[in-house]
């Protein structure tokens, strides 16, 4: 029986750098896929269809939902953000890990349909540092920042509802950080033991035979 692939759900604050992140682990490390959202927002400056997001538009969205075709998928700013089905599936069916990079809303959404998934928190070190990289980004107005501020006081909250926290001083230590959790997890007797110990009892049967 082959083991099942973890789903690792990455999300936080708007400019708190979890797309940064995701992206440096999987340069880093090739032992994971990291799965592409579907939005209806117009891309920003350097990003590309088929690479950051496939940006779709509303009706196409909108279809996907009728068809039940979406993990997860919330409405941000009168922008819809979801996660495909069917590819994220396939792959944890195979063994593969998954990471998803998504709003807060989705991941709680993603924990209803897959009670199993490793959810982390991306924390920025403070608000002064999350407006300084908000404002970098140079893609929102100052009315869209001071609501996305606002935003966050309310989902700094949600933390607790998941199973680990990162605190993203930098991205290089973050990488790291959420290494060590997904190893960990690998080894987990909560999610592998029973199925790990299952094949050793066996083996041993074999060679006493």
């Amino acid at each position: 029986m082959r083991k099942k692939g973890l789903l690792i759900v990455v999300s936080g604050p708007a400019g708190v750098g979890k797309g940064t992140i995701c992206k440096a682990y999987i340069k880093r490390y090739d032992d994971v896929f990291l799965s592409r959202s579907s939005t209806t927002r117009q891309p920003r400056t350097g990003e590309t269809n088929g690479v950051e997001y496939d940006f779709i538009s509303k009706q196409e969205f909108e279809s996907m939902i009728e068809h039940d075709e979406l993990i997860e998928y919330v409405n941000v700013f009168d922008n819809y953000y979801g996660t495909p089905k069917k590819w994220v599936d396939e792959q944890i069916n195979k063994g593969n890990d998954v990471i998803l990079e998504i709003e807060i809303v989705g991941a709680m959404n993603v924990k209803k349909v897959y009670d199993d998934a490793l959810l982390i928190f991306i924390m920025p070190p403070s608000s002064e540092i999350l407006e300084q990289r908000l404002r970098g980004r140079n893609s929102d107005s100052d009315d869209q920042i001071k609501k996305r501020l606002d935003r966050m006081k309310k989902e700094v909250q949600k933390m607790t509802d998941y199973d680990f926290f990162v605190i993203n001083d930098t991205v290089k230590d973050s990488v790291k950080q959420i290494r060590r959790i997904i190893r960990s997890q690998r080894c987990s007797v909560e999610r592998y033991g029973a199925e790990y110990l299952e094949k050793y009892l066996k083996s041993m049967e074999n060679k006493e035979n």
